[in-house]
């Protein structure tokens, strides 16, 4: 497969996890030669090739499961007769997961979540803090590599459509409005995140919990929101509990 690297790229520009399959030692008779490559989609969508048969087939499983468990794997397998293959060589291949990273998506660009999306700056975190307030961003001074989103308050639609739901997707919402607050708990209780925090009281968290029940019928009320956020540190002028929210979502991305 002489174009993995431009496959990889456009999957990357897509933010679509894949796996990359390497042959990294060949002994005796086998299918494939080292370097042979193979890209695998969590859809088991197949782009290459390393040598076809039941290899193949259970290589593909593999990929998966990196995909699904974001880490790299090594296996070796010798192609005897319960590979339905007279090779009598053996192959050792390496999977390693690709567009895995963490993605934040910080609603409400206060004190705070600026403290927490500068905290964020080289860590495996890819930050993007969203403010619906007309020119909130234009005096803010923070690190090119946060992305920064301009929302509506009346089109709500565009709250969803700047988030990539999924597993790797982490939802932090401390915005200016308890109202809007609301909104986004409710929507994103309707789409896949690794990870979904509110700031604010224990009060707060029974109150949006009795609305979700009862005016919106989400049975499952705030029990999948993690309110309030941030590890139990101690401090709070905004630096210190960014300091405590930002170490909480490192804890759950190095403890998966």
């Amino acid at each position: 497969m002489n174009n993995w690297i431009e496959l990889l790229s456009e999957f990357k520009a897509k933010q679509k996890p894949v796996a990359l399959i390497t042959i990294i030692k060949c002994f005796g008779s086998a299918p494939c030669v080292v370097g042979s490559r193979m890209i695998v989609t969590k859809a088991k969508e197949i782009y290459g090739t390393i040598g076809g048969g039941k290899l193949e087939f259970l290589a593909i499983d593999e990929a998966v499961v990196a995909i699904n468990e974001n880490r790299i794997i090594e296996s070796s397998y010798t192609l005897g007769p319960e590979f339905e293959q007279c090779c009598g060589g053996k192959v050792e291949f390496i999977i390693e997961h690709m567009n895995q990273s963490p993605e934040l998506f910080l609603f409400g660009a206060g004190h705070i979540g600026v403290e927490i999306s500068k905290l964020l700056v080289d860590t495996p975190f890819q930050v993007n803090l969203i403010d619906s307030r007309d020119d909130w961003f234009f005096n803010l001074d923070l690190d090119k590599s946060i992305s920064t989103h301009q929302t509506s308050e009346t089109d709500f639609k565009t709250f969803k459509d700047v988030v990539n739901w999924g597993s790797n997707c982490y939802v932090l919402v401390l915005t200016h409005n308890h109202a809007i607050d609301f909104d986004i708990i409710a929507m994103a209780l309707h789409n896949e995140t690794k990870f979904l925090g509110l700031i604010g009281s224990k009060t707060k968290k029974v109150r949006f919990n009795n609305m979700l029940i009862k005016d919106l019928d989400i049975k499952e009320g705030m029990s999948n929101v993690v309110c309030p956020i941030g590890l139990d540190l101690g401090g709070s002028t905004p630096k210190e509990i960014a300091i405590s929210v930002v170490a909480q979502l490192l804890q759950v991305h190095y403890q998966e």
